[in-house]
Formats: structure tokens, C-alpha cells, sequence
């Protein structure tokens, strides 16, 4: 359960607080993860089974090598709705497990997802740059996607080394690159347009969403601009990791050839009402993905620069205790 002190989510924000939220985007972050909190898994096809469980053990192995054993202990930071510690735990690699987030919503939501999975979770309300954890309280840290909506991502690392126990690790995977975020957001934006325009047909009009929810949708992507304070060059993101105390960092990057695909059908998919997304279509779209990704694995890794790469993940370890060395 949260702690008492935690703040109750807000996912209906007034009209003066998403304002201000323009100029502070610790509290866009909270605004737009609460209105989001109860639809995130849905909006992101984010599920607890096979197919999300393999890819979160996937990408994890891809960066910090394979696990001879589980770690006893994990908190993910920026947790969301529990996608990454969640499966990493179904996967085997976690027995028990904290999720923490700057968004009292979601945090509740994975930790109902957790209850619903009867997984060993506890959660907080928690600010990246300062953790409400002890300090050597983890054998691991984990987050997906999460780095790029802090502020000061090196005092957020040095937070994260400060709660893992010596010799602890730390995992962050999902984030933008520089390029990558680049042919993305035009990728989904040129989507956006292109679906909401062709929909008003008269033939296709079955495929159009109401206009207020289209609105709404607007509204958040215009908040999800704020939120979203960072892309990185993989270089770059390594030497924040080593000035922030780390050892043994490494980046590793995924996804060309399946973003440039991804993107355009992620934002299709939120474009049109969602019975039009049929079990055969979902189906499909996970399996385009599934084999560019391993075109990308197999093929343009090996000759593409890793800057060219839509993901970035990171690894590293807090140094061990002096008597240790």
C-alpha cells in the first residue's frame, strides 16, 4: 500500500493547473501521468503476459547481460502503471519489487496490477531527485521511459546510486534519442493529421472518433510536450551516468527500422475509435514490430551508427563498499 503521506491522484485537472503546469514541468508530469493513469496500459497495448513479459526480459538482458540468478530486491523508478518491474518479476529476474512515481495515480494503478498478479509490491510517491528510500536499501534499480521526463537526470542517477546497495546495478531502458525523436514525433504528427483529415470522409466516418475526444487527445499531446524535458545521445548519456559516481556504465540502442514503422501505427491507433482495432489488426501490428525489431537486431545494428537508433538503454553500477575493494 502507499504510505499515508502520499498525495491522492488527480486525474481531473482545472483549467488553472494545467496553466500552470506550462511553466513547472515537475507538476506537468503529475497532471498528465494522473489524467493518464487509468488508460495508459490500453494506449500503449501494455499487457502482463507472455508477449510483454519476453519483451521486458529482452530488453533488459539486451543491456545488462544475462542473470545468473533473481535479483532479491528492485525498485523502478518512474514506474508508471508497473509495466518493467512487473514482468521482470513474472520473467523470473525480481522477487521483490517497489515502484515509485512522481504520479500518486500511477502508482496506485500498478499497484493494482501487482495485487491482480499477486506479486511482492510495495509503492511510494516519489520525486526522482530525492527518493524516500534509505540509503543501500536495492540490489537493483530499474525504469523504462523515465529519465527523459527528469529534470536533473545526473542528480537522479546519483539518487539512484545512493539507494542501491555497493555493487548494486541500475537499468533504464526505453528512452528517446536525439534523431530518433526526431523521426518519430513527425512520423506521428504527419499519422495524426493525415488519419484525423481522410476520416472525415462520408465513407470513412465509422472510423472517426467523436470531436471532443479528438480534442482531448490534442490537449494531452500538447501536455505530453511538456513533459517530456529530454532526448540523448547515447554518448552523452554515459558520461552523465560516470559523472554522477557510476561504474561499469554501458549504452546499448534498438529500433530503426521498427520505430519508423511503430510510430506511424502507435498514432493511427489513437486516432480512430478503438472497436475498429480488432484482434487480427493488434495481431498484425505486433508482428510487423516483432520482425523489424529483429531486422534491427540481426541487420542495421551492425552498420548503422547507435545515435541512428530510436531507443537508448543504460546500465551501471554503484561502486562496492571500500572494505570491498
Amino acid at each position: 500500500m502507499t504510505d499515508v503521506t502520499d498525495p491522492a491522484p488527480n486525474p481531473h485537472a482545472t483549467a488553472e493547473q494545467v496553466q500552470a503546469a506550462y511553466a513547472d514541468p515537475k507538476l506537468a508530469n503529475v497532471l498528465y501521468h494522473d489524467w493518464e493513469a487509468g488508460t495508459y496500459d490500453e494506449k500503449w497495448s501494455i499487457s502482463y503476459d507472455e508477449r510483454c513479459i519476453t519483451y521486458a526480459t529482452d530488453v533488459f538482458t539486451a543491456v545488462a547481460g544475462e542473470q545468473d540468478q533473481p535479483y532479491p530486491t528492485a525498485m523502478e523508478l518512474g514506474s508508471g502503471t508497473g509495466f518493467f518491474l512487473l514482468n521482470l518479476m513474472q520473467g523470473g529476474l525480481i522477487k521483490r519489487g517497489s515502484v515509485t512515481d512522481l504520479s500518486p495515480g500511477m502508482v496506485q494503478v500498478a499497484l493494482r496490477n501487482a495485487e491482480k498478479l499477486g506479486l511482492d509490491v510495495d509503492g511510494r510517491v516519489a520525486d526522482a531527485e530525492r527518493i524516500p528510500y534509505p540509503d543501500d536499501s536495492f540490489d537493483l534499480v530499474i525504469g523504462h521511459a523515465v529519465l527523459h521526463h527528469i529534470p536533473d537526470v545526473q542528480a537522479a542517477v546519483r539518487e539512484v546510486l545512493r539507494v542501491l546497495k555497493p555493487g548494486g546495478r541500475f537499468v533504464f531502458c526505453g528512452e528517446p534519442t536525439k534523431i530518433g525523436d526526431t523521426y518519430a514525433r513527425k512520423l506521428g504528427q504527419l499519422t495524426w493529421w493525415l488519419t484525423t483529415k481522410v476520416t472525415k470522409l462520408p465513407a470513412l466516418s465509422a472510423w472517426r472518433r467523436p470531436q471532443e475526444e479528438l480534442d482531448e487527445s490534442s490537449r494531452a499531446a500538447a501536455l505530453e510536450a511538456v513533459v517530456d524535458l529530454h532526448t540523448f545521445d547515447p554518448a552523452e548519456l554515459e558520461r552523465t551516468a560516470l559523472g554522477a559516481g557510476a561504474i561499469d556504465v554501458r549504452a546499448v540502442t534498438e529500433e530503426f527500422a521498427a520505430a519508423l514503422v511503430g510510430w506511424p501505427i502507435r498514432t493511427f491507433e489513437a486516432a480512430v475509435p478503438q472497436e475498429k482495432l480488432t484482434l487480427r489488426w493488434r495481431l498484425f501490428a505486433y508482428m510487423v514490430w516483432l520482425r523489424l525489431s529483429a531486422v534491427d537486431k540481426k541487420l542495421l545494428a551492425k552498420v548503422l551508427p547507435k545515435k541512428l537508433f530510436y531507443n537508448v538503454m543504460i546500465t551501471g553500477v554503484k561502486p562496492p563498499a571500500a572494505t570491498e575493494l
